[in-house]
């Protein structure tokens, strides 16, 4: 079966912002491309793992209430946590054990737009 997701977007209201916010939080440089009206910031593309974009259009409003995605770290969630704050995010839910067996840890954060964004580990 293919993977049911094959593309995020982000939004952003104010989009260098949120530029160095996931270039910092995530430690990559994000490929940006202008397309006049509409800028995104592409995540890496390692040709397996899904992929997307934050996404800066007047039509693209960031929200605390709509659809989550999580990012998975290598690093225990309580780092990336850190990182998130040290660079303008915030936590809305701390390290949570996920009460399946061997399912690992999950955390939700707001980034510097207002998105609320998921984070997954197994430390």
């Amino acid at each position: 079966m293919r993977k049911l997701i094959s593309w995020f977007d982000i939004p952003t209201s104010n989009f260098n912002r949120a530029v160095k916010f996931y270039q910092n939080v995530f430690d990559f440089t994000l490929n940006i491309v202008d397309c006049g009206g509409e800028k995104m910031g592409c995540f890496p593309d390692d040709g397996v793992n899904i992929t997307g974009c934050i996404f800066h259009s007047p039509d693209y409003k960031p929200s605390m209430d709509g659809v989550i995605i999580n990012f998975y770290s290598d690093d225990d969630i309580n780092i990336f946590l850190k990182r998130v704050e040290l660079n303008g995010g915030s936590t809305i839910t701390p390290k949570t054990k996920i009460m399946v067996e061997g399912r690992g840890y999950f955390a939700l954060f707001s980034d510097t737009e207002g998105n609320r964004i998921g984070v997954y580990s197994d430390k």
